[in-house]
């Protein structure tokens, strides 16, 4: 087979045809590509085998860094995009009346999403923070300018608890802002809201989920037509075919790797040509969001406000699983409530459905008999789970137990204790946001890890599992020493490799052969070369007559579309 292989590669390395532009080649020193190929079939020497594998990273890198700026291009020029005013003392005005002021990361944010709002083209940007590291002031400020100029503005969370969050968040903004509210209530419990004071005109703010009345929705849906409501806060509610907007300018979507591409899509297709900011809580190493989201421009809040403070993790033996269970009952003594998470234990929600549901009857039978608790997992309906987690937040239950579906973002103050069983199946930046879920008001949290694993491990292959054990005691000390999302996040990628850290999808890009996207240096390069490549040759992506072009088109096959 070897010698086969080494005929059809002397034969036809050489028939290959170059691409890559010659002073990029020459700039870099890179080898030719059929130089290359054959150098990383059967190469001569060390060296040489080195360079021809740089050679080939390299083009999987620009390629792919060249698709991702097509798609942008796409996006934002395919048709033109709408150029606000930016009212600066408006924005300090409804700061003022806030009981905080902004960190300096919040501050440099802002000032990148009003530069893209100015532009004449669409903002297509990426908002990152930790969770309570102040994403939601950003959006309600970029909506403040959306209405200020005349055009509704959308944001769309994935779940009902999540939209209504953020609906009683932005709506305590603007109550402080306004001189007259329409309503006493808390928002949630009243889909409209009405703001007078802080435009020349009212601000209205609507909630549309998919559990509000039939009549209701009709009502909303009226008014979004006739431009009556300038905000709305919803879910996918908001992308359904009889929801049309007057004129959308602005559209916010929050954990967006929880919408496929044709939902996000189809909200942008809502208004003409809308500027997009696109928010997450989840920590992306660097590396991988120029990768993943190479068509989105990045902002990164990287400083948590004053006074919040990460919940604590300690690591427990099986032993002392009575002991984490005393400390959850003085904890809930004191007025506290708690999670209990179980790992998902296959690919399969039945499994870790019943899982979770046998330790949720020994624990309400056996270890908190006294106490209320709520089940959550993956195979209930979606409106049950929405309504557990809203009665877990209004504090009818004193423990959660569940399974990994507890959602990001999810606010319940009163929470301080999670506990986390299985953890060693859980990634640093899973565990990292689990943490995130306790400790969010300004009392100490607490994550309690705990492995049955390792101990059986270390009990029927000491030396495999003392291997495993120290690399568990390594992850751990990662987690009590970082509390940078960001930061736990590359050394996560470092552990675990891309594929792992990522899961089975890549997410609609090319899949790479021989390209680490771990390799920051060389991505970063192909980065730069790329967009100084397409600055000056704004159409070779659509070339198909160019070996560039053609080349291209091949490998982005059905991916250059926004996603």
């Amino acid at each position: 087979v070897r010698k086969w292989t080494k005929e059809a590669v002397d034969s036809w390395a050489w028939q290959l045809v170059e691409f890559l532009p010659s002073e990029i080649k020459k700039r870099y020193q890179l080898l030719d590509l059929p130089q290359a190929i054959i150098q990383a079939h059967y190469p001569d020497n060390h060296r040489i085998a080195e360079e021809a594998r740089e050679r080939l990273a390299f083009d999987e890198l620009f390629l792919l860094q060249l698709g991702l700026l097509a798609r942008k291009q796409n996006w934002q020029e395919g048709q033109p995009g709408n150029a606000f005013n930016i009212n600066r003392e408006l924005l300090q005005r409804f700061l003022g009346y806030l009981p905080f002021t902004l960190t300096r990361a919040q501050q440099r944010v802002l000032n990148e999403v009003l530069v893209d709002l100015k532009q004449p083209k669409a903002m297509s940007r990426l908002l990152q923070g930790e969770v309570g590291s102040g994403k939601t002031i950003i959006a309600t400020l970029a909506l403040l300018i959306a209405c200020d100029n005349g055009y509704q503005g959308a944001l769309m969370a994935p779940t009902e608890v999540l939209a209504e969050q953020h609906f009683d968040n932005i709506c305590n903004y603007l109550a402080k802002a306004s001189s007259e509210s329409s309503s006493p209530l808390p928002a949630s419990q009243n889909k409209l809201h009405c703001y007078a004071g802080i435009l020349s005109q009212p601000i209205t703010v609507a909630l549309l989920i998919g559990s509000i009345s039939e009549n209701e929705k009709e009502d909303l849906h009226n008014k979004l037509r006739q431009g009556e409501i300038d905000i709305v806060i919803g879910t996918h509610a908001i992308i359904q075919e009889e929801v049309k907007f007057n004129k959308l300018g602005l559209a916010v979507i929050d954990e967006q790797h929880r919408f496929g591409v044709l939902q996000r899509s189809a909200l942008r297709q809502k208004g003409f040509n809308p500027h997009m900011l696109v928010m997450t809580a989840t920590p992306i190493p660097r590396t991988m969001a120029l990768t993943i989201y190479g068509d989105l421009d990045l902002s990164i809040i990287d400083e948590l406000p004053p006074g919040r403070r990460l919940a604590e993790a300690k690591w427990l033996d099986p032993e002392g699983r009575e002991k984490a269970y005393s400390f959850i009952h003085h904890q809930i003594n004191k007025g506290k409530q708690a999670f209990i998470i179980y790992p998902l234990i296959e690919e399969s929600e039945v499994v870790e459905a019943r899982a979770a549901t046998t330790e949720y009857q020994r624990l309400s039978k056996e270890v908190f008999p006294d106490l209320k608790l709520g089940l959550l997992h993956g195979r209930m309906p979606a409106t049950d789970k929405e309504q557990l987690m809203r009665r877990f937040r209004n504090g009818e239950f004193a423990i959660l137990v569940s399974t990994s579906v507890v959602e990001v973002g999810i606010d319940v103050p009163n929470a301080n204790v999670i506990l986390i069983e299985g953890a060693d199946r859980f990634g640093l930046s899973q565990l990292h946001q689990f943490r995130g879920r306790v400790g969010r008001d300004k009392e100490q949290g607490y994550c309690l890890l705990i492995s049955d694993k390792l101990s059986r491990e270390m009990e029927s292959r000491p030396e495999t599992g003392k291997k495993t054990e120290d690399e568990w005691k390594h992850r751990l000390e990662l987690l009590e020493e970082i509390q940078d999302g960001f930061k736990l996040a590359e050394e996560d990628l470092k552990l675990r490799g891309p594929g792992e850290f990522f899961g089975t999808q890549q997410s609609g890009l090319p899949e790479l052969k021989v390209a680490s996207i771990t390799n920051v240096q060389l991505l970063e390069t192909a980065r730069r070369e790329a967009t100084i490549f397409f600055r000056n040759n704004p159409d070779a992506a659509k070339d198909r007559t160019s070996p560039l072009g053609e080349k291209l088109t091949r490998i982005w096959q059905g991916h250059i579309e926004w996603s």
